[in-house]
């Protein structure tokens, strides 16, 4: 069959000119355009993303291959966050094209699109630097892509990177490229409001716009129904959610923020906040843990910090990117807060969810960072103590305030320094922090064997944190054999900066977690 095909698409492609009506024919294009592999670069988002974009193909026909050299369709979705992020993709296309000018001839030659954030930013470069893209496709505009890709199959570069105000995919169902996995991310809202001046999201993103709160409870009851154990919900600052898709959602009520945090953008009035998502996605399957990522620091009020304490399925971990210790960095970076108003922030966090997990983000060399902000760096590290971090050197992008208005006067090698030693107070915290749940007892949610051996198991706990375990029996003696997907007690017998190492207990539950305690 798939030996017919090819020999139909190449006498089409030798004859199209004959057929100029079949031509405009999508459905023809699908019956001879079937194959796409896609590529990931970058954040959860970008993998949210790929799912989006293949659900689209999908209804339009196309078949999805996890083999580069059966693909007609290479699909890069893309990340442009820091410039080595852009570079890996600018190889990446090198080696495409080589591929591609070897196939020019023979009955299947292939296209080449780049999905995401770097079509946006980089739309000129990429259409024109040695022709290496056939299709370029914003964040707003995968609904375009089989049109895009029919133009491209006629001979012709296609683009659709315009970003828009309404666009959240709220009615495609995303095809989770794992589907035996357990664990799920779904998107709520895309963009970003807050103008950090280090940060291209917004320009490549476009504007803050929530998921109307009903398409997102649907896809967490289909995830649920598919017996996913874990949802992870998305956005680039999660935590701002507002659904004002219907007039009994509005009201005169400002949103209210973390004490002592502010925007550069005015109080946004009514709409269902992200506690009251949170809320009602806890309550569709108690049995399932809900996650959330990547939020930012101000929209933490009480009532959202009260919600993940009470709720047994709301993960205790929460991610909390500081991205300096330094208040004149802070204000520098405009994120709206003090090194002061973070540590506060911390500190009631502690209190009202007792063990909590936090993790971060941090940003080594920006615009005008001297010794002394480093130092607060640091010490704001070993301060707060986190048990993961994501940190990295800056990376000036265009477009942004700071390529604007701040110099990038750090210099490369005083960067890496810093960055080296930022790593290295980060791992000796959460080393720290790691040891201290040695004998404790952990819910972990079994992912599947480990990486490193097929003698063992892993999986995540509450708090975020990958262990693993042999795949012995437990010792409770249970004579069920424990697969991925299941919640088992594992106690903790060792850790490293990075991950703990213990034995199953036994299989349990979400539902009679936190009645168990440590042995």
């Amino acid at each position: 069959m798939i030996l017919i095909l090819i020999t139909c698409r190449f006498y089409f492609l030798k004859y199209k000119h004959i057929f100029p009506k079949l031509l405009n024919s999508n459905e023809l294009f699908l019956f001879l355009f079937l194959s796409v592999y896609f590529e990931t670069y970058g954040c959860q988002m970008n993998v949210n993303d790929t799912e989006i974009a293949w659900s689209i193909l999908q209804k339009k026909g196309y078949e999805r291959t996890a083999q580069l050299s059966e693909a007609d369709v290479v699909l890069l979705v893309t990340c442009s966050i820091r410039e080595k992020a852009e570079q890996t993709i600018w190889n990446r296309l090198k080696q495409l094209t080589a591929m591609k000018n070897k196939r020019m001839k023979t009955p299947s030659p292939m296209k080449i699109g780049v999905l995401g954030c770097m079509a946006e930013r980089l739309k000129t470069e990429l259409l024109e630097r040695e022709k290496l893209v056939d299709v370029l496709a914003g964040p707003d505009a995968y609904r375009d892509l089989p049109r895009l890709l029919a133009v491209a199959e006629g001979g012709q570069q296609a683009s659709n990177v315009l970003l828009s105000l309404e666009e959240t995919y709220a009615d495609v169902m995303p095809v989770q490229l794992a589907p035996q996995g357990h664990s799920a991310f779904v998107s709520i809202m895309r963009g970003c409001d807050n103008m950090c001046s280090y940060c291209i999201v917004p320009f490549t993103r476009g504007r803050e716009r929530s998921r109307p709160i009903g398409s997102i409870l649907e896809e967490v009851r289909i995830l649920s129904d598919q017996g996913v154990k874990e949802v992870t919900l998305l956005g680039q600052n999660v935590n701002s959610y507002r659904d004002t898709s219907e007039e009994q959602f509005c009201s005169s009520d400002p949103t209210r923020l973390s004490r002592g945090f502010q925007t550069v953008y005015k109080p946004k009035q009514g709409g269902l906040r992200f506690s009251d998502l949170l809320e009602r996605a806890s309550r569709v399957n108690p049995h399932m843990r809900i996650r959330f990522t990547s939020p930012h620091p101000k929209d933490f009020p009480d009532e959202v910090l009260e919600l993940i304490a009470e709720r047994e399925n709301i993960c205790k971990q929460i991610h909390l990117p500081a991205q300096s210790g330094s208040s004149q960095v802070l204000k520098a970076m405009r994120r709206g807060y003090t090194r002061e108003a973070y540590l506060d922030l911390v500190r009631n966090i502690k209190e009202m969810i007792p063990g909590v997990s936090l993790s971060s983000d941090f940003i080594s060399g920006f615009c005008g960072e001297t010794e002394d902000d480093h130092q607060q760096t640091l010490s704001l590290i070993r301060q707060v103590g986190y048990n993961v971090g994501f940190l990295f050197a800056y990376s000036m992008r265009k477009k942004t305030q700071a390529f604007h208005r701040l110099q990038d006067d750090v210099p490369a090698e005083v960067k890496r320094r810093r960055l080296e030693e930022c790593i290295s107070v980060f791992r000796q915290e959460a080393l720290r922090v790691n040891a201290a749940l040695i004998g404790s007892s952990q819910l972990v949610l079994v992912e599947g064997e480990s990486k490193r051996s097929a003698e063992e198991l892993c999986g995540r706990t509450d708090g975020n944190m990958r262990v693993v375990f042999p795949k012995e029996e437990p010792a409770g003696g249970s004579s069920e054999a424990i697969a991925a997907g299941d919640y088992v007690r594992v106690k903790i017998l060792s850790a490293s900066s990075q991950s703990l190492r213990g034995r199953a207990l036994g299989l349990s539950s979400l539902r009679g977690s936190a009645d168990q305690e440590p042995v």
